[in-house]
């Protein structure tokens, strides 16, 4: 004959992690962020302008695409601001 044996019961606790987010990103870092996206827009719309050969779509669009994604995007991910600590006679 089968045997029931009875179910223990296990306690989870669930690790509340913070999220990176809150912790790392500032008020600058999504400055940043929408700056580099406002950028990216308008590299697009420059490039959509007038013919293909036109210098808008030829010279100015690249150059705010670059901007946007090789410099702006990647600082408003790293960006953060150095904390300004000083020590004084007591914290020594």
């Amino acid at each position: 004959m089968a045997v029931k044996s009875k179910k223990k019961t296990v306690k989870v606790s669930k690790k509340n992690l913070p999220s990176p987010f809150n912790i790392y990103w500032e008020k600058t870092n999504y400055l940043l962020l929408g700056l580099g996206i406002l950028i990216i827009i308008l590299g697009f719309y420059f490039m959509s302008l007038g013919n293909w050969e036109s210098t808008s779509s030829l010279v100015i669009s690249p150059i705010l695409l670059f901007i946007g994604f090789v410099i702006v995007l990647p600082v408003s991910i790293f960006y953060k601001k150095k904390s300004t600590t000083t020590l004084t006679d007591e914290n020594k």
